[in-house]
């Protein structure tokens, strides 16, 4: 390398000669770059863990987001259109006829709802030929054979087992006995339940599905032409219009799809990894600073020693690049069997969002590139004896403005509220992606812009801190060129996890539209016919008499199975709580509050105020204004359809609605939405006349019920007409909460980590000066733990602070409430992020900092 600049380097200026050593030169400083890089690759190991990582992720997350929703042709299969017909329809056959004439080949698939007993689902006894010309990609064979003439039936794997059923068995459903051929499913929708029999074998269908090819078909106007085959309307196909479909994926129209959050959120972690690195690579031209220095004066430019540091990123990032993209594979194929089951259809291996991960890839050796061009140019200027002497330039006093930082917080602001547009009655106006995503960019600009002017802020506080701590603080401001990409980072990641806390605790602290699991794992609802969840809703009339005797003796039959005797009637009644405003929803049911179930959940007849019209859980309920208890059909013009019985919104009429019913809040009642957390009083009951109809029976037992019990429990009830309701998935807000704070909490406390070794690199000349004038292991001690104390501080509440502000803007531009949508502060984790992180982080900068530098003795003293 030396040889080949060597002999281009002129007797003088030769630093600052245009092209001088030409591409051989070039080469010479890349490849030496590369050596270096393989040489000290244990120094970078941070940079390159975290790119491998953020590909990885970003290839795995992709893979997720993109293949979780259906394909974009499932119902489809191979065709390009398709038409439903609902049944009865006299003119079935000529219709199939018509479309085969014109467009050639059809697949008809025929369709019948069957209720499952005992649950409110349903499946499809469907008529289907496995070889049809399009239908094929809908149906796959997974045992046995496909049914081939009357008296044989594949089902699927839910079917098989709601009806426990294997191949071989008879089965005697709907007054028909047929033979399980095989087990089948449907690849574009796992999650579909059916019997297949052979077609014609379906009788009386609900939905007949012919798929077809009609190119050219054009869908709108007057008639339905075809060109090529006809220039005016084709006869029998007037109908066709109106109905026809084409498969287009809702994704692939809206801006903000998978592919494109996942773009956002690659962007968003290389900017956090450039703001790392940038510190990273800082220390490494410092600690190659005598080697550059050797390189300019035998003749290298400034564009060569730029191109030393820049080559060393785009290593860095090309190699975390690659070992990110085998990483991230790896792991995609390891968990796609079990995205398979959650996303109820199946994924070929490969299906990935290239795009994406070229783009990921991409961006990695970009972000290293950049983060590496801002220590090459202060390298560049360093003078050769300068570089030689190994000692790094002073830092130049730089006066850093807010002004910036605050003009584009400005800006997020009014995006954020732009973004969150609100049109009473309709609630968002779905024009928003635009200024939501231009307002995140926004704030992240700020962020970045805004964290040096802190540190500079923390340096002028600390100028009366003890001695150690002020060391601590004015190298912080000093070095802004190191700390303050640092400090954006940490802040950046405390942004997340705040805006995340604050955005749950204001949905969740919403008493209307209540949110949170349905009920608790140890609990299991009942319904009769007219309940709330029931199959036929609240249409058929009130249960009574024997009838109603059968049921609850189910009902005690399966709480008896489950080994539980707690056994609460829930009661109903026709009335509906609502809130006056346009748009303001009430969510959840309204169940009695009987004797038999405030003593159920330890309320005594004392608790009750005797003139409450209704007793909630849900906090807060109580000093909601224009409350409305509606009963007697009435409908609020505002919030219900036309038609309403007043044009005033606020109060309803006497005799149909009451305004402003007394809410008493009791915390004993329980806090699932399906369960009892809101029930009227029988004074309001007695009060306004109304009728009382069984919904069901509330279980609660002993230990969370298995599957076993659940389906057992599901054909018992099935049997006298009922179904049951057991505890879905929905996270509880402390559990989303939890795993927010904690992620924001680790990776500003893992960017910490980094920057703090890049820090100690970056000053151990220092720290071995400290050493050999006397300082002790308590004030090395002392000087990191202020280091990592005051970033993770100023980075928790430059991140909150930010986090608040995008919330209050979108707050009042979406929520009706205004501002008092955000009166649910996460305190508690808010105080983790904005005490604990900072705590976690100095003790743990004391903990493991005050070793004393190792081979004091063999280092010069500059």
């Amino acid at each position: 390398m030396t040889t080949a600049l060597r002999e281009r380097a002129p007797a003088a200026g030769a630093r600052n000669g245009a092209g001088n050593g030409g591409l051989p030169a070039r080469r010479a400083v890349i490849r030496w770059a590369f050596r270096m890089f393989r040489r000290e690759w244990r120094q970078q190991l941070l940079v390159l863990a975290l790119i491998v990582v953020a590909v990885a992720a970003t290839i795995i997350g992709a893979a997720v987001a993109t293949n979780t929703p259906p394909p974009a042709n499932a119902g489809f299969g191979t065709a390009q259109d398709r038409v439903l017909l609902p049944m009865p329809d006299p003119h079935l056959a000529a219709q199939i006829a018509a479309l085969r004439q014109h467009f050639g080949p059809v697949d008809v698939i025929e369709n019948q709802a069957i209720a499952i007993p005992g649950t409110i689902n349903t499946y499809y006894l469907r008529a289907q030929n496995p070889r049809g010309p399009y239908g094929q990609p809908m149906l796959s064979l997974v045992s046995g054979h496909y049914p081939s003439g009357p008296g044989q039936v594949a089902v699927t794997g839910g079917v098989a087992s709601a009806f426990h059923l294997k191949v071989g068995d008879l089965w005697r459903q709907g007054g028909t006995a047929r033979r399980v051929t095989g087990i089948v499913q449907n690849p574009q929708s796992l999650l579909e339940d059916f019997a297949l029999v052979a077609p014609g074998q379906v009788k009386v269908p609900d939905e007949v599905t012919v798929l077809f090819d009609a190119p050219g078909v054009r869908v709108g106007g007057n008639n339905t032409q075809v060109p090529g085959l006809s220039t005016g309307p084709i006869p029998g196909l007037s109908w066709l219009r109106p109905l026809i479909q084409t498969p287009r994926s809702v994704t692939q129209n809206n801006i903000v799809n998978p592919e494109t959050i996942s773009i956002a959120g690659v962007t968003v972690g290389m900017l956090l990894i450039a703001l790392v690195a940038v510190g990273g690579f800082t220390v490494l031209a410092q600690r190659r600073l005598r080697a550059i220095g050797m390189l300019a004066s035998i003749g290298a430019t400034d564009k060569h020693v730029r191109l030393v540091v820049r080559a060393n990123g785009v290593v860095v990032g090309l190699a975390g690049a690659i070992i990110g993209l085998v990483v991230g594979l790896a792991g995609w194929l390891a968990y796609r069997s079990s995205l398979e089951s959650s996303a109820h259809h199946l994924i070929g291996a490969f299906h990935l969002p290239w795009l994406v991960v070229v783009l990921a890839m991409a961006l990695a050796v970009l972000a290293t590139y950049f983060a590496a061009s801002r220590p090459a140019r202060s390298v560049a200027r360093m003078p050769v004896v300068a570089a030689l002497s190994g000692r790094p330039a002073p830092p130049k006093r730089v006066r850093r403005s807010a002004l910036p930082g605050l003009v584009f917080l400005v800006i997020a602001f009014i995006l954020f509220t732009l973004a969150a547009e609100f049109t009473p009655g309709q609630g968002s106006t779905g024009k928003n992606n635009l200024e939501l995503a231009g307002g995140f960019l926004a704030l992240v600009i700020a962020v970045i812009l805004l964290a040096p002017f802190c540190l500079a802020v923390v340096g002028r506080l600390g100028r009366r801190a003890p001695i150690a701590s002020r060391l601590a603080l004015r190298d912080l401001s000093r070095y802004r060129a190191r700390s303050g990409s640092a400090l954006a980072a940490i802040s950046l990641g405390a942004l997340i996890a705040a805006i995340i806390c604050i955005e749950v605790a204001a949905r969740y602290g919403n008493m209307l539209d209540y949110a949170g699991p349905n009920l608790a794992s140890n609990q299991i609802i009942v319904y009769t016919p007219n309940g709330n969840n029931g199959p036929a809703g609240s249409q058929i009339g009130s249960v009574t008499g024997s009838k109603l005797a059968s049921m609850e003796a189910h009902a005690r039959g399966i709480a008896s199975a489950l080994g539980s005797h707690d056994l609460i009637q829930l009661d109903s009644v026709s009335a509906s709580l609502q809130h006056a405003a346009p748009g303001r929803s009430w969510s959840g049911p309204i169940y009695v509050a009987t004797p038999q179930l405030l003593r159920a959940f330890g309320i005594s007849a004392s608790q009750v105020n005797p003139s409450a019209d209704i007793l909630t859980m849900r906090p807060g309920l109580s000093g909601y204004t224009k409350m409305q208890l509606v009963y007697n059909g009435y409908l609020n013009p505002q919030n219900g359809p036309p038609g309403g019985n007043s044009s005033n919104s606020f109060p309803c009429p006497k005799g149909e609605c009451l305004a402003n019913p007394v809410i008493q809040e009791i915390s004993s009642l329980p806090s699932g939405t399906s369960a009892p957390n809101t029930v009227i009083t029988e004074h309001a009951i007695r009060t306004l006349g109304l009728h009382v109809d069984v919904a069901g029976w509330l279980i609660q037992t002993p230990h969370p019920p298995t599957a076993t019990q659940i389906s057992q429990a599901r054909l018992t009830a099935g049997t006298a007409g009922m179904s049951i309701e057991t505890k879905s998935s929905t996270p509880s807000s402390s559990e989303i909460l939890n795993w927010a704070t904690l992620f924001g909490i680790v990776l500003s406390l893992g960017i910490l980590a980094m920057t703090i070794g890049l820090i100690r690199s970056e000053t151990a000349s220092d720290l071995r000066t400290l050493t050999a004038t006397g300082a002790s292991g308590r004030t090395r001690r002392t000087i990191t733990a202020a280091t990592a104390g005051a970033l993770a501080l100023l980075g928790a509440v430059l991140g909150t602070a930010a986090a608040y502000v995008a919330s209050v803007a979108y707050a009042r531009g979406s929520s009706l409430d205004g501002l008092s949508s955000l009166g649910n502060v996460p305190v508690r984790y808010l105080l983790l992020i904005l005490v604990g992180m900072p705590l976690i982080a100095a003790v743990a900068g004391w903990l493991l900092a005050g070793r004393e530098p190792p081979a004091i003795a063999r280092q010069p003293l500059e």
